[in-house]
């Protein structure tokens, strides 16, 4: 009795800490859902629906591919987990300056963040050099400007 009491701690610590580890690394968002499953094996080992390990083993396993196919995806896509493509977008509404003068709808250079942008001015009005400008959009490596 005492070995049943002990292994479904030991599968709710084992949870417990592939969650945190999955927050801690970069593993690409799977050891959250191991540690749901190990979870999940300690609840039922509790319950007493899972008397031997290897049961609890294949119980462990089944449920933690289960939850990866079927919400890893959904889960991804809901809260942008480490997507990338979201990290030059947090430029937006910024203010660069601006490196020489700038006519509208032209292209030039501006200086954001230490570094050489290029950047087109979208607004109607010129840009003068040395001019503060506010990142309206960013098109690949280029910034959409205006004062």
């Amino acid at each position: 009795m005492q070995q049943v009491s002990l292994a479904w701690w030991i599968w709710l610590i084992a949870g417990v800490v592939l969650m945190v580890a999955e927050t801690l690394t970069p593993t690409g968002f799977f050891m959250f859902f191991f540690g749901l499953g190990a979870v999940v094996t300690g609840i039922l080992v509790a319950l007493g629906l899972l008397p031997s390990f290897t049961i609890q083993g294949l119980v462990f396993i089944g449920i933690s591919l289960v939850s990866i196919v079927l919400l890893r995806k959904p889960l991804l896509a809901k809260f942008h987990f480490r997507n990338k493509a979201h990290s030059v977008d947090s430029i937006v509404g910024e203010i660069a300056k601006a490196l020489a003068a700038i006519p509208p709808q032209t292209a030039g250079k501006v200086e954001l963040r230490g570094s050489c942008w290029s950047a087109l001015n979208v607004g109607s009005e010129p840009i003068a050099t040395d001019a503060r400008c506010r990142v309206e959009k960013v098109d690949g490596l280029t910034l959409h400007v205006r004062v």
